[in-house]
């Protein structure tokens, strides 16, 4: 039997259950020092700049600000890897996709997940580096407790391995579900989601949609950079709105070109109409790139000889709330449906998006949705 994916795939019945599975324990990550820098005379820390600006943007359930200050917590770690990283060495396994991982990405992974369960607010945890439900709860929760609210996080701890040994940049993505569990779950359900973006600065963009904020206030996408030491977090995009129409692409999985011609008719019209191409070969940067410029078109599309790789839970859905949350549109490669409204039926589900400004996504649309 052949180990391929189908387009919109699963695991294959013969491909091992266990590779890439990191144990979830977060136990080989050390703790790094940073100094406080004074505000006014008292010392402030990175969780409480952070928490600030959460109050500020509308969010007051207390475990949902703790959640996303320990996403925060988990990106100024590996900030600190990445900047001290030097030997980038296979570990001798491979993720869910089938690429080998680097030590690299271990070590990233159990920055995050001694983040989160360090929280005490998440419930469960599922990565690209570790594909299961791990329980992480605390080992002891208080009675008054027990109600939660409990999140569960799905996440890709380093979006992008693969070209950093160029010192490109790369990112992290997170996507924040209520409640125990991510199985059976939908995009949309999602209270928060996180990007991190580690290149000349460490920055975060946050999505919230308007249930996590107080009443009368909208969806909302901003954008927070790591200053001052690695001690503050400060507000660096007050809100990201993607404009509806913007000539910038990047269209990623170009092999598909090849063997889907309304894919190959896109492109071409991109560039035809002399689009400016802004494109890395990383999913986290090459989005970030229409945030930062206020608008876009990202795409990544499948064909028959070039599988689909997106994750719907450790990529798509987290980016996709960004998007959306921003004023942007969302669809699933072949199904006129945003990607926000599909069901995580298989923790290892890949689809192929396209994510950018409306009129930009309604484009692809007319391409590629067209009989």
């Amino acid at each position: 039997m052949s180990t391929s994916l189908h387009i919109s795939g699963r695991r294959e019945s013969d491909e091992p259950d266990h590779h890439g599975i990191n144990d979830g324990s977060g136990a080989t990550c050390h703790e790094h020092a940073f100094d406080k820098v004074d505000k006014d005379g008292q010392a402030i820390s990175r969780d409480e700049t952070l928490t600030e600006i959460l109050i500020s943007k509308g969010v007051h359930e207390v475990n949902l600000i703790s959640a996303i200050v320990s996403l925060g917590e988990a990106t100024t770690h590996i900030a600190v890897i990445l900047k001290n990283y030097v030997d980038h060495t296979y570990a001798g396994t491979q993720n869910s996709s089938g690429d080998d991982q680097l030590h690299l990405d271990i070590d990233c992974d159990n920055a995050v997940f001694r983040a989160i369960r360090d929280a005490g607010v998440f419930a469960i945890g599922a990565s690209e580096e570790t594909p299961e439900e791990t329980d992480i709860s605390p080992s002891s929760i208080k009675k008054e407790d027990e109600d939660g609210p409990w999140y569960s996080v799905g996440f890709d701890p380093l979006d992008g391995s693969s070209i950093i040994d160029a010192n490109f940049s790369v990112g992290s993505i997170f996507g924040i579900w209520p409640g125990k569990g991510l199985l059976g779950r939908k995009g949309r359900e999602q209270v928060a989601s996180v990007v991190s973006l580690y290149g000349p600065r460490t920055t975060l963009i946050i999505a919230l949609p308007s249930k996590s904020r107080g009443s009368d206030q909208g969806d909302i996408t901003f954008e927070v950079t790591l200053v001052k030491d690695g001690s503050h977090w400060e507000v660096s995009r007050d809100q990201v709105i993607l404009k509806p129409t913007k000539k910038v692409f990047a269209p990623g999985n170009l092999r598909a070109t090849n063997d889907n011609p309304k894919y190959d008719a896109l492109v071409k019209h991109w560039i035809q109409e002399r689009y400016t191409l802004r494109y890395t070969g990383g999913m986290v940067p090459d989005v970030y790139h229409m945030f930062a410029k206020s608008g876009g078109v990202f795409s990544n599309v499948s064909s028959e000889k070039a599988k689909a790789k997106l994750r719907l839970l450790y990529e798509v859905a987290a980016m996709g709330l960004l998007v959306e949350c921003a004023g942007g549109l969302t669809t699933h490669e072949f199904e006129d449906t945003s990607v926000l409204d599909l069901v995580v039926d298989d923790l290892d589900r890949r689809l192929g998006v396209c994510f950018g400004s409306k009129d930009e996504v309604e484009k692809y649309k007319q391409f590629m949705f067209s009989k």
